[in-house]
């Protein structure tokens, strides 16, 4: 079963989150747990993580289907020993509003080396991040989104991400968010049907399909291997359609949020549609 949403406002509270998903005929969606653009936010309330619980309920989106995003300011890999322990504080707190509100995954860019320290050395360091915030919390899987590679952004590659997951002590608490934009622009010629069979097929050997936690669905405005994360509508962008059918198609991206992010929320709900239609699911 594909379960298709997109990455809805939780402006007023993360409650109205569930409530945006069900609107749009989302099956699954994803959130900020507090605003993604600051550093400190004020703690969940209890009513605001009630409410949040009950509206899940409500419209029947589980845990597993739910797939929250980390801030963009947080940098698990930067080399300024200040800011990472800034970054790695942030990182606690996105993992711990995931815990009281019943959710089992977060999801993040793994981290960036600033052009002052090895590709390596981040690796690590973002390995040593993640493996402090599991162990100071329990039942958040850690989902390490692939980028494009723009800037000194690492997780382009899917060795990078082995590498980290290698390093991580409770592989349990370990996944993978596959963007399609950005496996697009980082290389990987998904656009193709020879181009989709290699890339996940080259998935499976370095990662395994087992790690995989959540999808974001995007078409792109840049180029093949361009390195630029520009999202654009599907069928609209670069990649074409027929990679977004291949997924819905696909029973092993079953089971999974698979998310819009894609730039006009406005027909969001078209998209849904669309995508469902892919899956064979009645809309």
């Amino acid at each position: 079963m594909k379960y298709i949403g997109a990455h809805v406002s939780a402006s007023g509270g993360v409650e109205n989150a569930p409530v945006n998903a069900h609107n749009i005929g989302a099956t699954a969606f994803a959130l900020f747990t507090k605003n993604q653009r600051q550093w400190v936010a004020k703690p969940l309330t209890q009513k605001s993580i009630d409410t949040f619980k009950a509206n899940c309920e409500k419209y029947g989106y589980k845990p597993e289907h739910i797939l929250p995003h980390d801030s963009y300011l947080i940098n698990l890999g930067n080399p300024d020993s200040a800011a990472l322990e800034k970054s790695r504080a942030a990182f606690l707190d996105e993992m711990q509003r995931c815990e009281q509100l019943g959710l089992d995954r977060l999801n993040f860019h793994p981290g960036s080396h600033l052009k002052k320290v090895s590709e390596e050395q981040c690796l690590d360091t973002i390995a040593e991040s993640v493996n402090i915030a599991l162990d100071k919390t329990s039942g958040v899987i850690a989902v390490l989104e692939n980028t494009a590679g723009q800037g000194t952004n690492l997780g382009y590659k899917f060795e990078h991400l082995t590498y980290i997951i290698d390093k991580i002590e409770d592989k349990s608490r370990v996944g993978v968010c596959i963007d399609t934009c950005h496996t697009y622009t980082a290389g990987y010629d998904i656009a193709t049907e020879e181009g989709f069979v290699k890339t996940f097929e080259e998935f499976e050997r370095i990662i395994g399909f087992n790690y995989l936690k959540g999808m974001h669905i995007n078409d792109s405005k840049k180029e093949l291997a361009s390195r630029v994360d520009r999202h654009d509508s599907i069928g609209k962008g670069l990649m074409g359609i027929d990679v977004f059918k291949r997924i819905m198609a696909d029973p092993r991206f079953d089971e999974i949020p698979l998310i819009l992010e894609t730039p006009d929320d406005s027909i969001w709900a078209e998209e849904i549609k669309l995508l469902k239609s892919f899956a064979g699911i009645e809309v």
